[in-house]
């Protein structure tokens, strides 16, 4: 029968074809395989280079401001660390912005956790950038007679009251008393907009995600 004959001929040659698709298949999954990994090695390379930069920056603001505010890198570290996990910001955002907080050398110890949550509460109210609510907080708190006339301007709404006991407590060397009168107002105006937002299921999303 050469019909049978015939295939029983080629029955070889399709084994080995089927075999070579195979191959073939395996090393196309190699190769994208490797292409993953480089890929996530970038990425990871990349997420490791970029929160470099913020740790960076706090050791030069450290000792450039000779420790002025009593915050240690560890202080401010673990401070970013804890709000990134309650706050929609990543810890590296939080940090940079802390790293600017810092260059105002009246922010003490004492003061320095809550001017940091309020920067926070200020960027989701406001819808701006950390480092800009940095700016204008910091400025606020390292000269509250002046701070509190710019932050005027931002629409945060000081009473003519409010200023002048500002401007009696910054008279009276009681800088603290003055910095605690405006984070009070602050807080009455945003709140805890940060903690707010990052309580909704978008909020809940990306802290997963960072």
């Amino acid at each position: 029968d050469s019909t049978k004959f015939d295939q029983g001929n080629d029955a070889p040659h399709k084994k080995t074809g089927e075999l070579t698709d195979v191959f073939a298949l395996g090393a196309k999954a190699v190769v994208g395989l490797g292409v993953a990994a480089v890929a996530g090695l970038g990425a990871a390379t990349k997420a490791a280079a970029d929160a470099q930069g913020p740790h960076a920056q706090l050791a030069a603001v450290l000792t450039s401001t000779a420790w002025a505010a009593g915050v240690s890198a560890d202080m401010a570290n673990e401070l970013a660390d804890s709000l990134s996990k309650l706050t929609p910001f990543e810890d590296e955002a939080i940090l940079s912005g802390e790293n600017m907080l810092l260059t105002f050398t009246s922010i003490g110890k004492d003061v320095f956790p809550r001017a940091t949550e309020t920067m926070l509460d200020m960027s989701q109210a406001l819808g701006q950038d950390l480092k800009a609510s940095a700016i204008q907080l910091g400025k606020a708190l390292n000269d509250p007679v002046q701070g509190v006339t710019a932050l005027r301007r931002v629409g945060v709404q000081f009473s003519d009251a409010q200023v002048d006991m500002i401007k009696a407590l910054v008279d009276s060397n009681d800088l603290l008393g003055a910095q605690t009168l405006i984070l009070d107002e602050l807080q009455t105006e945003f709140g805890v907009s940060a903690k707010a937002a990052g309580q909704t299921f978008s909020g809940q999303l990306t802290i997963l995600q960072t």
